[in-house]
């Protein structure tokens, strides 16, 4: 390793992982090098769970502020980042969440905060313009093996409990004096541009069939999925509803053909 290197690899160890031995030949001049590095830990560890509290409000709505904080300020000490870019810092904090003492008592936490931090990336998104019947009709020979591109601002979640009517009360700033959820198996589409957000349930299979589109599968294998959740399902149903709700973008006559 070039001197740089070890350098650089020392002062990050010293930072991240709270090891002030292994820079402490680093430190020259003044007094006390250790309070000195302090300074820096301090920043460092405020600065992480500022950026992990700002990316789960909501989730902060529903455990509490105390809680959140806590939780964040361990997860920034075994789980530092490992991209530059700070925006993509947390996400998996919601499985971290979910084993913090207490968390039991709400089952449904880890859904709930995963819901929470998509919705910071949907709340960016910006719409794309839409795929028509008229470009679907042109592709009709080909449909089965056709692949669609859908809006970026979309996600879709699977849930045992109603995370959709309880991220609708925060959003709404509604809280009710008392909340009980009932067990309700979920599937949503949640839509997000400049801001706003629109949750829709969808059945299993056409949220099978929804994601397999969103994961590039052609229409015929995103079909299939569907299928065997629901042998009554309908793809031709199912492929006009999402074009008729403007969610694709781009179709292809094959998974490398042109787009139209």
């Amino acid at each position: 390793m070039s001197p740089l290197g070890d350098v650089q690899r020392r002062v990050r160890d010293a930072v991240v992982m709270s090891d002030a031995a292994s820079a402490a030949s680093l430190f020259v001049g003044g007094r006390d090098a250790a309070q000195r590095l302090a300074i820096h830990l301090r920043h460092y560890t405020t600065s992480l769970v500022a950026a992990v509290m700002g990316r789960f409000t909501a989730t902060g709505w529903l455990v509490g502020t105390p809680l959140l904080e806590e939780a964040a300020t361990q997860f920034v000490r075994e789980h530092p980042p490992t991209a530059p870019c700070i925006g993509e810092y947390g996400q998996r904090f919601p499985q971290f969440l979910a084993t913090w003492p207490g968390a039991d008592r709400l089952p449904y936490l880890r859904a709930f905060a995963d819901l929470d931090w998509h919705l910071g990336r949907l709340a960016l998104a910006i719409e794309l313009p839409v795929v028509t019947r008229d470009n679907v009709a042109a592709v009709a020979a080909d449909l089965a093996d056709a692949t669609l591109t859908i809006q970026p601002g979309t996600h879709y979640a699977h849930a045992e409990s109603p995370i959709d009517e309880l991220m609708t009360l925060y959003l709404s700033d509604a809280a009710p004096e008392r909340l009980v959820l009932a067990d309700t198996e979920i599937w949503i589409e949640v839509r997000g541009a400049r801001g706003s957000f629109r949750f829709s349930r969808l059945t299993a299979a056409e949220f099978s069939f929804r994601v397999g589109i969103a994961e590039g599968l052609s229409v015929g294998e995103a079909s299939q999925r569907a299928w065997d959740i629901d042998p009554t399902f309908d793809p031709g149903l199912g492929l006009a509803a999402l074009v008729d709700t403007g969610l694709a973008t781009t179709i292809g006559r094959n998974p490398c053909g042109a787009q139209l």
